[in-house]
């Protein structure tokens, strides 16, 4: 018996579809409809495989005014989501946001405070938060098996087509804006806000002019450094890989997509594992499988059977630092 009834809200996040699937397959959801106040993009997506089936809300507030509806999926454009969310929380909607959460800082404060008020929770969409290696790997980095933390660097690349980057063109910061908030999460997860940040937002391709796809940024702490390098230009499949530095270990994952296992080096025996270098193996992942993982773990919140996975803080730091990165904010 469905515990939770949830609607859709867009459908022209890159996650939209993934997420939908989810919701479908959860059997603790009733997914009660979905909404797409585009004309063009309903008409596109009414006749994909996805999205057979579905109530298709008429009018925004037919869904937004039914009070058994507890929970909204926000999955517009980037520009769009900010807002999307706004409107959810406003009608006491818990809300799964996908990311990134805007290009205003303000504006988002405000939602994040509203939120809070009206005691909703809000789960942005970095489903990597629920990845067995990124979570093994921050848990031997928070609980001291590498030591303190020096350096954590990431590499996010895609190859991206032409005509996508031309529409992600709007977008300050390009390709860091669109996908590198999943590598700032976690470098801000396990080091905070950093200190000062130094980026290289470049354009390398002509296909695109001015559009950035060639990104560097680095993450200055009192003691350690971050590292995100972004491409929108790498041949597929990218190779995407996360290290963690401490000064009693390291941890490297390459490729973090259906990631088989972590090197692990220690510089003594601990916590189960030898001195020296080790492979530990982790259970692959598939990208839906990681979104059913998130969605259990926002209903799980709705419902009081756990905490959220990120406080409100964190959501706030995150989306501050990829917009600092990004030059949307300064500080």
């Amino acid at each position: 018996m469905a515990l939770v009834r949830m609607a859709q809200y867009g459908t022209k996040h890159p996650h939209a579809s993934g997420k939908l699937k989810a919701m479908l397959q959860d059997p603790s959801i009733e997914l009660v409809g979905v909404y797409e106040e585009d004309p063009e993009q309903l008409a596109k997506v009414k006749d994909e495989e996805a999205y057979q089936g579905l109530h298709w809300y008429e009018d925004l507030s037919d869904m937004l005014s039914d009070s058994s509806i507890v929970a909204v999926a926000a999955e517009g454009a980037n520009h769009e989501n900010l807002g999307y969310t706004e409107a959810c929380i406003e009608a006491g909607k818990h809300v799964w946001c996908d990311k990134p959460a805007g290009e205003d800082q303000a504006y988002w404060k405000r939602v994040v405070k509203r939120a809070q008020e009206e005691s909703l929770h809000v789960q942005l969409g970095y489903m990597y938060r629920y990845h067995y290696g990124f979570q093994q790997i921050a848990g031997w980095a928070k609980s001291g098996v590498l030591g303190e933390l020096v350096e954590v660097r990431a590499r996010i690349g895609t190859n991206t087509p032409a005509q996508h980057r031309r529409e992600l063109s709007r977008y300050r910061g390009g390709i860091f804006f669109e996908l590198a908030g999943h590598a700032v999460d976690q470098v801000v997860w396990l080091l905070g806000r950093p200190q000062k940040i130094t980026t290289f937002l470049r354009n390398d391709s002509p296909d695109v002019p001015g559009f950035v796809d060639n990104t560097l940024a680095v993450y200055e702490y009192e003691r350690a450094f971050g590292m995100i390098d972004m491409s929108a230009l790498e041949p597929s499949p990218p190779a995407r890989r996360f290290e963690v530095y401490g000064t009693r270990g390291s941890a490297i994952m390459q490729p973090f997509d259906n990631a088989k296992d972590i090197r692990l080096c220690l510089t003594e025996a601990q916590a189960g594992f030898v001195k020296g270098e080790q492979i530990v193996p982790i259970e692959p992942q598939t990208r839906q499988e990681l979104y059913n993982r998130a969605l259990g773990a926002f209903t799980g919140t709705i419902l009081g059977q756990q905490e959220s996975d990120r406080s409100f803080d964190h959501e706030l730091i995150a989306q501050e630092t990829l917009l600092r990165t990004t030059g949307h904010l300064t500080l």
